[in-house]
């Protein structure tokens, strides 16, 4: 897949239709957020959403936190995500086969207060301190295209507060189109043994979370009319450690 995949009238098309409706009838970027315990959380919360794509998982954030920041790499993703923020929709067209498109529009869920939310684009693997603290940070199928994931969950203890909550969800697809085969978590063979992902992403994340569960979560990505693809993201919920 090209480096600039992200940034193309395809890839905005998909993630529209696995973000607010058509393709994924598991509705993933929502079970995503229904993964986070919100009755336990502060009011009013702050939430992270890295790698927040077109939005949907931000603007279901904003159901229960009072402020949300959505951050990702891709200019495309954030100007759609700005104009569903200011307008509460957008149109689009999506492949149906070949060179024949066919027009949707993308709507924000009503009950949703959008001016909670606010969208940037940055650096996972660079993120400010000028963004304070969180009670919540998300980072749903974000860490396999990340070119050094453990830089970006080394960064996450100094953004969440002791008692915040961390989502991570991922199917741990590893590419060396995104990651160098030095930097993936997991997915290979070291002195014969296979490193599995999850267990590397826990001893990252154990000094300084509690795993709290576990769970799969499948989800549909349309490519077109008749091809989808079909994965299973390894979901965990952690709760972070008083210092």
């Amino acid at each position: 897949m090209p480096a600039d995949y992200y940034e193309s009238d395809r890839a905005a098309a998909e993630y529209l239709l696995f973000h607010y409706g058509g393709a994924d009838r598991s509705n993933f970027p929502v079970r995503c957020v229904a993964q986070l315990e919100a009755g336990r959380l502060p009011a009013p919360a702050r939430a992270l959403d890295l790698g927040c794509a077109v939005g949907r998982s931000s603007f279901e954030l904003a159901r229960f936190c009072g402020e949300v920041v959505g951050i990702d790499a891709s200019a495309r993703f954030i100007a759609i995500a700005r104009q569903l923020q200011k307008k509460g929709t957008f149109p689009f067209q999506s492949v149906e086969e070949g060179a024949l498109t066919r027009s949707r529009r993308a709507v924000v869920p009503g009950g949703i207060d959008r001016r909670r939310v606010r969208f940037e684009r940055g650096d996972a693997m660079n993120l400010p301190r000028s963004l304070g603290l969180f009670d919540v940070i998300l980072l749903a199928n974000l860490i396999d295209r990340l070119s050094d994931p453990r830089k970006c969950l080394d960064s996450l203890p100094l953004l969440l507060r002791p008692g915040g909550q961390l989502l991570v969800t991922s199917p741990w697809s590893w590419l060396v189109e995104y990651t160098p085969r030095r930097c993936w978590l997991g997915g290979f063979r070291r002195k014969g043994r296979p490193v599995k992902t999850f267990d590397t992403l826990r001893q990252i994340l154990s000094p300084h979370f509690r795993l709290v569960r576990r769970r799969d979560l499948p989800f549909l990505i349309r490519e077109h009319a008749r091809k989808f693809q079909l994965g299973f993201a390894d979901a965990s919920l952690w709760v972070r450690k008083e210092d």
